[in-house]
């Protein structure tokens, strides 16, 4: 690796880390992902695709008033079953079918104990939920993050708004290219990771919105070029 490889990978880092220093004076601690237990993080991270997490939690909140949120108890449940209980979350028959898809996989590799995967490594746990029809590549570094609490980063539309305007990415980036991004230089940390990815949505929420930017406020205003 040339000295000017290792420079930039150095001024990245350091970049990355003074933008999650400037959200974490703004926000303190975020303790993201809401949740209960892990399986509930796992269960909520098919049911936040294409929806916002107030109509999760209606769904979560159903699947717990009938004592259905233990993986044993939701295996036992048919398809419709299922769909009617998570209705909320929209798109409930194609969530559904996914979720029982991923709960077969639990079952089947590790008897739906967490704990019993602690052996495969995180590209081999990554892979095998991206094999799972219908997790894809956000969905399963959700739930390697904040389910497994492995070191994977999680990137969102969030995450390519925010650093696209800031001139630090193309907008038609690739996935992976942008979860490489981050995982590239810095240290591989879950803790570290789970707030950087939490203090996104926030920022995109209060400040970068789809429609407006309100940088004039914005804790990464000192970033803008």
């Amino acid at each position: 690796m040339d000295k000017r490889t290792v420079r930039n990978i150095m001024n990245r880092e350091k970049l990355l880390m003074d933008i999650f220093t400037a959200m974490k004076n703004t926000f303190g601690s975020s303790n993201w992902w809401p949740a209960d237990s892990a399986f509930e993080v796992m269960v909520g991270a098919v049911l936040t695709q294409n929806t916002n997490w107030k109509n999760v939690e209606k769904a979560i909140q159903n699947l717990k008033q009938h004592n259905l949120l233990t993986p044993q108890v939701m295996l036992g449940l048919s398809q419709d079953e299922l769909a009617g209980h998570i209705r909320p979350a929209g798109y409930y028959n194609v969530k559904a079918k996914r979720l029982q898809n991923l709960l077969r996989w639990f079952n089947d590799i590790a008897s739906c104990s967490f704990s019993a995967l602690d052996h495969l490594s995180i590209d081999e746990l990554r892979a095998e939920l991206l094999a799972v029809n219908g997790i894809g590549q956000e969905t399963a570094d959700s739930i390697l993050l904040y389910a497994f609490e492995r070191p994977s980063f999680v990137v969102d539309a969030y995450t390519r708004r925010i650093f696209h305007r800031h001139s630090l990415i193309e907008e038609d980036i690739y996935y992976e290219d942008l979860r490489d991004y981050f995982m590239d230089v810095l240290p591989h940390d879950a803790q570290l990771f789970n707030e950087y990815h939490a203090f996104i949505v926030h920022v995109a929420k209060r400040w970068c919105l789809k429609n407006k930017a309100h940088c004039e406020t914005c804790p990464l205003r000192i970033f803008i070029e």
